[in-house]
């Protein structure tokens, strides 16, 4: 048994080296397709993969795929996809199928492919700048955006362009980047000099402040005062190096023991500002150099330099404890010169600088509505005669008399012309002669009768635009005299001569505003309202003219762009006046002849309304400006005179165009 297996192992041997000579190598496969249609190609892909396709039926053309050697079977699908990508096309696999279509349509269809979408949240650089740097990196069939509210990047490409993205955004997406704000501290020099001198040597060219530009050449400096520090960013770490190398050379000390610096203002008044200025810089010296009073030594004077002297000039004791200085303003330019060390320039300059902001203004519009009614009404009969006047001897006359001079018979006797407005009806019998007076009608009987109805509206709207915490004022009317005395001097020819004195007062419309914004918007208005008028009156008065005031003074708060009522008068009143000859005119129907009877009434309703309007931008103000600009344009339009062919053309004047 033993032989027989040894001759059966010896004659197997041969048999198994052929067979190991002639096994099949590992599991590979070769690709040959030249100008292959797509769907046959993708029919031997399935058979050697395993996987399902589906075409889209837009995929057609033809595939090259050429290998000199076997590839393993595990590479044929990489293969197929590139070969699919060439084309312009992508598979997507979804629930065991693989989709093959248009690489633009790829993003559209959810699952598991080769075009993904993956979003990028950036932790240090702005999305909106990363933006233009990777899309070139990008196919143009694919796509790429930034969402700014949450500083990303959603990006929908090929899975291994992705790996290759993420690895260019890790790279640059690092903290202290040259975005960081770097804060640059002074020693010697004010932050706010300094500051304003960089902007205008660094300042940005307009193409590069346009958008899109190239943002490493920006470079922004802001001042912090309360450190003596300068904020700088800027995205070239290169220009943060020049501006530090030029920010030590101007951060010097000086030897002198005062620098003397001038400071232009925009918006401030220099008068004032260097007043309130030199009382912060003398009021908080003398408080640190004054001892505590103790003894009888705190009831020695003290001595304040006068406003705008240097405070070298103060006694021994105090001289020696304030350091000295000078603020002075220059009205000509609106400047400030500041003479001081530079730790004190530094707190004044920084005071300075929050002092000399733009105010706001307040336009405030006023309405004063007046509606006015009058009636009156007046009748009566009067009896005169005057026949006896004439005649020798005791005789007599009389009769009544009731009413002004233009309106009683006697007046309209001596001069009828005289006769007042209405109807007047009399009977005349003659001319009678009056020693000492002359001819006159002799009016027997005269009837009155007149009634009067006459109503004004009138509607003021005075309007003012003043700056905030100063006194506005506007007066609209005439300039009245008014006698306030009068004496006679007689001179060497006897002859008097009168003199009176006059004071001239203004009548009209009067408004004075002074308001005051608060940062919540409220607007406290200190207001005097004041309408007057000269009273008509048929005679003239001897001791002057008389007027009619109506006057307001009141402090209220009003909120930005209301309407406030801030006073009034609602008045009516009702007058009867009757005259008549005692037993006579109170005779029933008979009465009415010897009773002259005037009744009047009037009503009167007058409401003053405010609304103030904050300006704190010269965009409102320009805006309100325009409006009325074009309104009373308008209205010159509208007033031009009609043309007439025997008149010559004259065109009223108007407003320029704006």
């Amino acid at each position: 048994m033993r032989l027989v297996a040894l001759l059966l192992v010896v004659l197997m041997a041969p048999l198994q080296a052929q067979a190991q000579a002639q096994a099949p190598e590992p599991d590979t496969v070769t690709l040959n397709f030249v100008n292959a249609d797509i769907e046959g190609v993708v029919k031997a892909v399935s058979e050697i993969t395993g996987k399902n396709f589906v075409l889209d039926p837009r995929v057609k053309g033809t595939i090259n795929i050429v290998s000199a050697r076997p590839v393993p079977r595990a590479l044929v699908y990489d293969v197929f996809l590139s070969a699919l990508r060439l084309q312009g096309y992508a598979a997507v696999e979804d629930r065991g199928v693989v989709k093959i279509i248009p690489e633009a349509e790829a993003k559209l269809h959810p699952g598991r492919g080769q075009v993904q979408t993956r979003v990028f949240t950036l932790k240090y650089e702005s999305a909106a700048q990363l933006l233009p740097i990777l899309r070139p990196l990008i196919p143009p069939a694919n796509t790429i955006a930034a969402h700014p509210g949450s500083n990303a990047l959603v990006i929908t490409d090929y899975a291994d362009n992705l790996q290759r993205i993420a690895r260019i955004i890790d790279s640059i997406d690092q903290p202290g980047g040259g975005a960081e704000p770097v804060v640059i501290p002074l020693a010697h020099a004010s932050a706010l000099d300094v500051a304003l001198m960089v902007n205008r040597l660094f300042a940005e060219a307009p193409q590069a402040a346009a958008p899109g530009a190239d943002t490493s050449q920006r470079l922004s400096v802001v001042a912090d005062a309360r450190s003596n520090s300068l904020v700088v960013r800027s995205d070239n770490p290169s220009r943060i190096a020049r501006l530090r190398t030029l920010v030590a050379m101007l951060d010097s000390p000086t030897s002198a023991a005062g620098n003397l610096h001038v400071v232009y203002l925009k918006n401030a008044e220099a008068v004032k500002v260097a007043e309130t200025l030199r009382a912060i810089y003398l009021g908080e010296s003398v408080a640190a150099a004054a001892p505590r009073p103790t003894t009888a030594s705190a009831m020695t004077p003290v001595s304040t330099p006068p406003a705008g002297a240097p405070l070298a000039a103060l006694p021994a004791p105090q001289a020696v404890a304030l350091a000295p200085g000078m603020i002075q303003a220059d009205p000509a330019t609106n400047s400030i010169i500041i003479n001081a060390p530079d730790a004190i320039y530094n707190n004044l300059r920084a005071a300075l600088d929050k002092l000399d902001v733009r105010r706001a203004q307040v336009y405030v519009e006023a309405l004063i509505a007046e509606m006015t009614a009058d009636k009156a009404a007046e009748f009566g009969v009067q009896w005169q005669s005057l026949s006896g006047v004439e005649k020798s001897g005791t005789n007599a006359f009389g009769g009544t008399n009731f009413g002004g001079p233009g309106q009683n018979v006697l007046g309209i006797a001596a001069n009828p012309a005289s006769a007042g407005r209405g109807l007047n009806v009399g009977v005349i019998n003659g001319v009678v002669n009056i020693p000492g007076v002359g001819e006159i009608l002799n009016l027997n009987l005269l009837i009155r009768a007149l009634e009067s109805d006459s109503n004004a509206n009138i509607l003021s709207t005075p309007t003012l635009l003043t700056l905030d915490n100063e006194e506005a004022r506007i007066i609209i009317g005439q300039n009245v005299p008014f006698i306030t005395g009068s004496y006679a001097v007689t001179g060497a020819a006897t002859t008097p001569t009168p003199f009176q004195t006059i004071e001239r007062k203004d009548v009209g419309l009067t408004l004075r505003v002074k308001p005051q914004i608060s940062e919540g918007g409220t607007v406290r208005l200190q207001i005097y309202q004041e309408v007057s008028s000269v009273v008509d009156t048929i005679l003239p008065n001897p001791a002057g003219v008389t007027t009619n005031k109506r006057a307001v003074e009141s402090t209220v708060l009003v909120d930005d762009g209301q309407i406030v009522v801030i006073g009034g008068l609602i008045q009516d009143g009702v007058r009867e006046t009757v005259e008549k000859v005692p037993f006579l005119g109170d005779i029933p129907l008979l009465g009415a002849l010897f009773t002259y009877s005037t009744r009047s009434r009037s009503k009167t309703n007058l409401m003053v309304f405010l609304r103030p309007t904050v300006l704190r931008n010269p965009q409102r103000a320009e805006s309100l400006t325009i409006e009325r600009y074009d309104y009373i344009l308008g209205e010159q339009n509208r007033s031009q005179p009609p043309q007439s062919w025997p008149l010559p053309d004259m065109e009223a004047p108007r407003l320029p165009p704006r």
